[in-house]
């Protein structure tokens, strides 16, 4: 007698004669597995019938994450077109940045919004108040937003509150350009911004932002409020 074959090559027989099966179906039907669950055997049939359900079970699983991303994506769509609506309505270039950081607070809930510009024909207070040369080569040497814990940094002391987490946004014209403003948005939360959170959502916000600010002319250029 010759040696049992092995699991493998049981395996790759079966693989190999996929009508195995078919051309032996007393034998499939009479064929039994271990239950995965419970200290008994089960027809092939009957595991192979649960296997499937799991498979449909994780599908299900799937869609429905599916559904809910979607749901949250065109949420996010729609407050964004809300924003920038809002800002777009705005005639008044002056009024620009109340706009923007009310906006957010309205319209994504994030109550401690800051923000500061320089280098724009604005009024030295509110948002044009000086801001320090350490805070201004901070926001040009951001390529992306930051989101952490706050480290003192000097612009965190621009909010209401002194914030768990935050996120500050260069605001700039172009991806080449130095900044002209930084945005902040605070939270007591620690972990609401963290280092590892995706920032595409930040981006898009300093992006839309730093578009509308574009209307306000440079220092030393004409003014115009629209």
């Amino acid at each position: 007698m010759t040696d049992a074959p092995s699991a493998l090559t049981v395996a790759r027989f079966l693989q190999d004669n996929p009508d195995f099966f078919s051309e032996h179906a007393e034998l499939f039907a009479g064929l039994s597995v271990p239950h995965p669950n419970q200290p008994r055997a089960i027809s092939l049939g009957e595991r192979q019938i649960m296997t499937l359900r799991e498979r449909v079970k994780e599908f299900e699983q799937r869609l429905a994450d599916l559904s809910r991303n979607a749901s949250a994506n065109q949420n996010i769509a729609e407050k964004l077109n809300a924003w920038c609506q809002s800002m777009l309505s705005e005639a008044n270039s002056q009024h620009l940045p109340g706009r923007i950081i009310a906006g957010l607070a309205e319209h994504f809930g994030i109550k401690d919004v800051a923000m500061r510009l320089w280098g724009l024909d604005m009024p030295n207070e509110g948002v044009g108040e000086e801001v320090s040369a350490e805070v201004k080569s901070f926001a040009s040497s951001l390529p992306n937003p930051y989101c952490g814990p706050n480290k003192q940094f000097e612009a965190a002391k621009w909010l209401l509150h002194a914030p768990a987490s935050l996120s500050m946004i260069p605001l700039r014209h172009d991806a080449d350009s130095p900044a002209f403003g930084l945005l902040i948005l605070g939270s007591g939360d620690p972990q609401r911004f963290s280092f590892d959170m995706g920032t595409d959502f930040l981006v898009t916000i300093g992006h839309l932002a730093s578009a509308a600010l574009g209307r306000i002319p440079h220092v030393g250029q004409p003014h115009n409020a629209a």
